[in-house]
């Protein structure tokens, strides 16, 4: 049986990330700042790159505790392996996959199991892949 979830309570100004849950959007990560920590338990966060549908301002959304999580630590790097587990930024958020490839010396190929699909980025927009199980940062394979 594994241990529960670890509650984190999130304070105004803290950066987040927020979970996806859409069809064709399942397993992406959109960076966010709290607003507020509500009386019934949900936050109100504030989108960094997704905006309002007339595109005024950044979005902002009421959401389940557990649709968010704290920011992965940045481990930076410029080199990956092939096949490792990284996410690549792109649609204004973090998706998860796997490295393929090397176009050139900063450009890599990252394949998304999602989508099926094989993508070139840049190696600053790909990050080396942490899951948060149970209150922590776990490097992934």
């Amino acid at each position: 049986m594994r241990p529960p979830q670890k509650r984190i309570d999130f304070q105004r100004d803290d950066k987040v990330e927020v979970c996806s849950n859409e069809e064709g959007f399942i397993g992406s990560y959109y960076e966010a700042t709290v607003v507020s920590h509500l009386d019934n338990g949900l936050y109100m966060v504030r989108y960094k790159t997704l905006l309002e549908d007339d595109e005024s301002q950044p979005l902002t959304e009421t959401l389940f505790p557990k649709e968010l999580r704290p920011v992965p630590p940045r481990v930076h790097s410029s080199n990956f392996s092939l096949y490792q587990c990284v996410d690549a930024f792109d649609n204004d958020g973090w998706w998860v996959g796997r490295i393929t490839g090397q176009s050139d010396s900063s450009h890599y190929l990252v394949y998304f199991e999602s989508s099926n699909e094989e993508i070139a980025y840049h190696s600053s927009k790909i990050r080396v892949h942490h899951e948060w199980l149970h209150g922590e940062w776990i490097l992934s394979d």
